[in-house]
């Protein structure tokens, strides 16, 4: 727990913490006990539970949407590229909604009530959506041999597919931001014990939700395909509600921590009273800013934010005038002034933009993979057997192969060895492991289009460019995509956890996993965006288009592919760039090792 002694304080009498000091020291000694008597909840013994949860969960979430885009086309007979869009539209507002989650979860409910709800909302999309898979007619009927154009699904059949799927994306936004944040919650950030778990949890996580993705997409997708889509929807269904149950097993043992108040009202105080005060001067010294630990106390339990000089625009906010009418043991109207933990807390939200920006295109390039990656897939030849072929749905396993495999690497050899060389507990900063996250994506779409000219090849030798046959070549010739994509998600998208929550203030650690889905929300929809003006722009006047609706064979999607990649280079400069001017946050922890000593630390929250 984080000590807050006279650090900081001002040294005239008229303008105090607003707490006379014997009160004060009680309130710490109060605090304290509290805090102790909470924390001996948590640690590893509640992994079990969380990490159930996400196993079904995830196995759930894949399995509903891995091979959805054959569901939409081949039982709604819907267009490839109003399917692809559906999808990724789908995608988006299934990561936009987090913001929503995370507010009520910061805010109001608290973590463990968010995911619970959000879980059984997502349960009864789920199970709307595996109905209308079993009952005939609530979908178009199949299409009759030798027919060309079939018949696609009614205003009624449509309506719920996206009742459905809104769902899904309103119990995603429950789950996404607070299932992370509150498994890394279970670790008591201030116990030297507990530092090195909480960095390796993420790695944990994502290794869990890895061999549950596999399972998903190699299992459920073959069952979808080969059983059919009662069963391939019913069992996703069925792992959702086992993990509602798990999760909710282990609450006696989780450490839950109280809700502060609204993350976004706080922000909003600290713009409208840096406003306000626009035209004053500012300060000489940095220390007669206006601060009160007490007030601050219940968002800033793990370390209080330290003054930083950048954005000097805003710690106005923090400057007492006679108009804000203070008064000691009172505490001030935060719409006309606010503490420097409050302001630092917005300083922290506004320098994770820049970074957060430049994880979108990567979600756009990754995006493709279950759109016309798999379209690929089903183009070429997956037979392993006369008799048994891969299916395209699951090609994706050899991303989620390649992703376990990274991170094992990464935790077990790549982090000792790194640690040598920087000192560093956790080997390399997150900075450094999303770089090169960024550098493996560059080369998985550019391979990707190679990969798209030979497949195009073959089909020409053969005569298939105007066919819907499939081509004669392996479907083993997309692995280096899908792997490269998969060791580029190990090291990005982990990295960008990280970040996200190491340098977020604590009491916005829900809303800071939002601005992770969120980005994975810009990008989906920077796909739909995408495919839509390359389809339009690169439409001929003979029906030529580098994206075609019916045949990839007679396309250009090497051209797109080639498109992406020099997007994600001109990405790459853009966040070298925002790396090297980052700042990060300044922190004052108390650490558990002083024990009684009133000690704390200033450091910088994860430095390189």
């Amino acid at each position: 727990m984080s000590s807050f002694d006279a650090y900081h304080r001002f040294r005239s009498g008229s303008i105090g913490s607003g707490v006379p000091l014997k009160a004060s020291n009680t309130l710490r000694k109060m605090e304290s006990k509290g805090c102790r008597r909470k924390r001996q909840n948590g640690g590893l013994v509640t992994m079990p539970f969380i990490f159930a949860n996400e196993a079904c969960e995830k196995l759930a979430v894949v399995g509903f949407g891995a091979n959805m885009i054959s569901y939409l086309t081949t039982q709604l007979h819907m267009p490839l590229t109003k399917a692809a869009n559906t999808l990724t539209n789908f995608g988006g507002t299934s990561s936009l909604t987090p913001l929503l989650g995370a507010f009520m979860a910061d805010a109001y409910a608290g973590r463990f009530w968010t995911i619970t709800v959000a879980s059984i909302i997502y349960q009864i999309g789920m199970t709307s959506l595996t109905i209308s898979a079993i009952l005939p007619h609530l979908r178009p009927p199949p299409c009759k041999l030798g027919e060309q154009v079939c018949q696609e699904a009614d205003t009624g059949q449509l309506a719920i597919l996206y009742a459905s799927l809104l769902l899904g994306a309103l119990g995603s936004g429950g789950i996404r931001p607070c299932v992370v944040a509150f498994g890394a919650d279970q670790f008591d950030e201030s116990d030297p014990k507990q530092t090195t778990k909480t960095w390796r949890y993420f790695n944990w996580y994502y290794f869990v939700m890895g061999v549950s993705i596999l399972v998903a997409v190699t299992v459920i997708v073959y069952i979808q395909d080969n059983i059919g889509w009662g069963w391939g929807l019913g069992i996703p269904t069925m792992a959702m509600f086992f993990s509602i149950i798990a999760f909710i097993g282990g609450y006696p043992l989780y450490r839950n921590l109280n809700p502060a108040g609204s993350p976004f009202t706080r922000l909003l105080q600290v713009s409208v009273a840096a406003f306000r005060k626009r035209k004053l001067a500012m300060v000489s010294d940095p220390e007669l800013l206006y601060q009160n630990d007490e007030l601050d106390a219940p968002i800033s339990i793990g370390g209080k934010l330290l003054h930083t000089i950048h954005m000097k625009f805003l710690d106005k906010a923090a400057i007492v005038v006679e108009e804000d009418n203070f008064k000691q043991g009172q505490a001030p109207n935060l719409w006309r002034l606010n503490t420097v933990h409050r302001v630092e807390e917005l300083k922290s939200i506004i320098r994770m933009g820049p970074i957060w920006a430049a994880g979108i295109l990567l979600i756009t390039a990754y995006a493709q993979q279950n759109t016309f990656s798999l379209q690929q897939a089903k183009s070429m030849d997956r037979h392993l057997t006369k008799s048994f072929q891969i299916p395209a749905g699951s090609m994706s396993v050899f991303t989620m192969t390649s992703m376990l495999t990274t991170i094992a690497f990464y935790d077990r050899i790549l982090v000792p060895v790194a640690r040598k060389f920087t000192g560093l507990e956790r080997g390399i900063s997150f900075l450094h492991r999303m770089g090169i996250g960024f550098v493996i994506s560059i080369f998985a779409t550019l391979v990707a289009g190679f990969v798209e000219i030979k497949r195009k090849h073959v089909a020409s030798a053969h005569g298939l460019i105007n066919s819907h046959q499939p081509v004669p070549i392996p479907v083993f010739w997309l692995v280096p995509q899908y792997c490269l994509h998969g060791i580029a998600e190990a090291f990005m998208s982990i990295g960008h956890l990280e970040f996200f929550y190491d340098q977020a203030p604590e009491s916005m650690r829900s809303s800071a996993m939002a601005l992770f889905w969120t980005a994975i929300s810009v990008g989906n929809y920077a796909s739909t965006l995408l495919v839509t003006l390359v389809h339009k722009f690169s439409a001929g006047s003979d029906g030529s288009n580098w994206l075609p609706d019916d045949n990839l064979n007679k396309g250009k999607l090497e051209y797109f592919y080639w498109l992406i990649t020099l997007l994600q280079v001109a990405n790459l400069i853009y966040y070298l760039f925002c790396a090297k001017m980052y700042t990060f946050k300044p922190i004052q922890v108390h650490n558990k090792e002083i024990g009684d000593s009133k000690e704390s630390g200033v450091e910088l929250a994860n430095k390189v």
